[in-house]
């Protein structure tokens, strides 16, 4: 009321979280210099902000598709750079969102100027959703089995995805709530840290994720057709171990993984992988940070020593999919998982590997801002994943298509 300028969401205030919009700001002075800012508060309280300097046009308008950003968090043309660019204002904070049935909501404001944002000249809330309409969230406890199932509205077919998160453990469900939003059932699986499970297995059982498969594949709305493994650092090895030795995988995708088995060995039916070997004397700690750089703690990947500890893809009918950033510190994952490609291709599977040049470790869902370290939830210790903020940002667009499209083109 009595604000100067009318800020617009379009096509809606309320969105997917995945999804673009365009920002508009109205009734503005002609050449008028205003400063945009974005809040977002977490639901640990913790505040996430960006902001960027723009300069209205000739009509007193603002439409971030088309107009540059000429200083602040970002520079030049971003339409979604307020969201992208959103920085913890407690160092080392990474956006994740625990309870996917609340939206995140995103404050934008208009200040005049650029610079002392005391005059606020009007503002509007964008709510970004982690699960579309008619999208059923159910608990599934049954058996050993700690997940959450998403199903999307209606009675399908839908294919069906097992979305594994990495080694910090727990229940990690808004990718899997996106992924169900877009039209697949979506089986979120946590392996460690969680209720019963503890935060170190001395073993992870192939059996458990066996359990899933299963209990995935006698779901109603899901396809006969196969199912579908999607896993993000340790649980890229565990996609492509699944995909490798358990029945009816058709397609898996490993976000920066590995072509071996990590940290944890990995029994089978009448095997076992062993852990590759590392040395924790090898981690590099920065002294006035504290911050951990694990990316040589591992033993040459190329030393035949290593190799029992490879998981054997090309004994897999599944169809795989490699996403990597450039910038990763945490992890070689590009020397990796070219290595699992390069297996592949010589056995003459379907293989499809992207690298992306300043991306960092956590490829997320798309609009969720980079996060350079943050605490490793098992480890306890402050880690580097790398990135560079536009690089990363405009990688988890193009990686999110991509993930979606070889699922629909394989289930």
């Amino acid at each position: 009321a009595g604000m100067a300028a009318r800020v617009s969401v379009l096509p809606s205030a309320s969105c997917l979280f995945d999804e673009p919009v365009q920002i508009r700001v109205a009734g503005l002075q002609p050449q008028q210099a205003v400063t945009l800012r974005a809040s977002l508060l977490d639901e640990s309280g913790e505040l996430f902000q960006s902001h960027a300097l723009y300069r209205a046009g000739s009509s007193g308008e603002l439409d971030l598709s088309r107009s540059p950003a000429l200083g602040g968090s970002y520079l030049g043309v971003e339409p979604m750079g307020l969201l992208w660019a959103l920085q913890s204002k407690t160092p080392h904070k990474r956006l994740a969102k625990r309870n996917v049935l609340t939206p995140f909501c995103v404050d934008l404001e208009v200040y005049e100027g650029h610079g002392d944002m005391s005059r606020l000249l009007g503002k509007c809330t964008n709510e970004r959703w982690f699960l579309g309409e008619g999208v059923k969230r159910i608990s599934v406890r049954e058996g050993r089995l700690r997940a959450t199932l998403f199903l999307p509205p209606g009675p399908g077919p839908f294919p069906g995805l097992i979305d594994l998160y990495g080694s910090g453990g727990g229940l990690i469900e808004y990718r899997a709530s996106l992924l169900a939003s877009r039209g697949f059932v979506t089986l979120a699986l946590a392996y460690m840290s969680f209720e019963d499970i503890p935060a170190m297995p001395e073993v992870l059982e192939l059996s458990y994720f066996e359990e899933a498969v299963n209990f995935l594949r006698k779901q109603q709305q899901v396809k006969d057709t196969g199912i579908g493994v999607l896993g993000l650092s340790k649980g890229g090895d565990l996609a492509l171990s699944v995909a490798t030795f358990l029945p009816g995988i058709k397609a898996a995708v490993s976000i920066s993984g590995s072509s071996f088995n990590s940290f944890i060995p990995l029994k089978g039916d009448g095997f076992t992988i062993p852990v590759h070997p590392y040395d924790l004397g090898r981690m590099k700690i920065s002294d006035e940070s504290g911050i951990v750089d694990f990316s040589d703690v591992l033993d040459d990947h190329m030393d035949p020593a290593t190799w029992d500890c490879r998981i054997p893809v090309e004994r897999s009918l599944a169809k795989f999919l490699f996403l990597c950033g450039l910038d990763d510190k945490n992890w070689k994952s590009d020397l990796y998982c070219r290595d699992a490609a390069q297996r592949l291709q010589q056995h003459g599977r379907h293989v499809e590997f992207y690298s992306y040049s300043g991306a960092g470790h956590l490829l997320e869902p798309p609009y969720l801002p980079l996060c350079k370290v943050s605490v490793h939830r098992v480890l306890g210790m402050l880690v580097q994943w790398g990135g560079q903020w536009r690089e990363h940002a405009k990688a988890q667009e193009d990686a999110w298509r991509r993930i979606q499209a070889f699922f629909w083109q394989h289930l």
